[in-house]
């Protein structure tokens, strides 16, 4: 039997919102490259509209993830996870492609992405204990203190750290019960469109993880003085795009975490995890 040679079937990637995968509005792409300069792929190329839809979806999640209970969010994430390890050696290709790393290297980063999402899933159900607690008060109450999710949180990706990077800023906020825009890393964006696809078949709501690509001054502007995201993660943001982004998120007060220099690869801490909660303080009748 003679061998036929076959043509590769290429894949398109798209954008993932609201747990659906979208072309950009604007029907634009822009090529991908490896770090040598050699093709590997058109992404799409998110326009203002894109991100203004990805907040509406995220918006809309909000009640349900936010409602559900620590134990539930923990287990799910930890289903994305499971789903990640069967996936394992196309990410390991991909991360190599997109940072120019060896095999061995690629691997050491993707499995240190899969551990930290069961790092934070692991932290679902115990922030409460770290974050909130009973305060000392002078009269016959309760006074007890728990953390909340702020609600939609913009987040731009790091530029350096294509996957590791990546789970490290989107896990902290929603196993916390927020909801995320994420523009992904500019010029290596597939890892971050192939990590919507496991995020689709796992068991996260739609909407509770919103993927962007394409360029990160261009979305970093609209989602920064949208009054509907209520913090912004500016972790892929240059030195004068993050002042240009802090001015405009001022405007309807987001909360703010400011981009600096981070080793993705070392212990990630609480951070992350404490930065977008709000405390809600309740007062108690002891009845005595």
């Amino acid at each position: 039997m003679n061998t036929v040679d076959r043509l590769s079937v290429l894949k398109t990637y798209k954008l993932y919102v609201g747990g659906k995968f979208p072309r950009s509005e604007s029907g634009r792409v822009y090529e991908v490259t490896d770090s040598k300069g050699t093709w590997l792929a058109n992404a799409p190329l998110a326009s203002r509209k894109d991100a203004r839809d990805a907040v509406v979806a995220a918006r809309k999640a909000f009640g349900g993830w936010s409602g559900a209970t620590a134990y539930n969010r923990g287990q799910i994430l930890y289903r994305v996870a499971e789903m990640l390890e069967g996936r394992r050696e196309q990410f390991v290709a991909e991360v190599a492609a997109a940072e120019g790393h060896s095999k061995a290297k690629a691997t050491a980063q993707v499995d240190a992405a899969i551990d930290r999402w069961v790092w934070y899933a692991g932290w679902s159900d115990k922030v409460a204990q770290i974050a909130g607690g009973a305060n000392p008060v002078a009269g016959p109450y309760f006074n007890l203190s728990s953390p909340e999710p702020t609600g939609v949180v913009a987040v731009l990706a790091p530029q350096e750290s294509s996957f590791l990077g990546l789970v490290s800023v989107i896990a902290p906020a929603v196993v916390t019960g927020n909801t995320v825009v994420v523009v992904a890393a500019e010029d290596a964006p597939l890892p971050a469109l192939s990590l919507a696809e496991v995020l689709a078949t796992s068991d996260l709501p739609g909407g509770v993880v919103n993927l962007l690509s394409g360029r990160t001054a261009e979305l970093g502007a609209p989602l920064a003085a949208h009054q509907d995201v209520n913090a912004i993660d500016l972790a892929g943001a240059g030195a004068d795009l993050a002042k240009e982004l802090e001015v405009a998120a001022a405007d309807n007060l987001k909360r703010v975490l400011r981009p600096a220099p981070v080793n993705w690869s070392s212990d990630p801490g609480t951070t992350r995890l404490m930065t977008f909660l709000e405390t809600k303080t309740v007062w108690h009748p002891k009845g005595v």
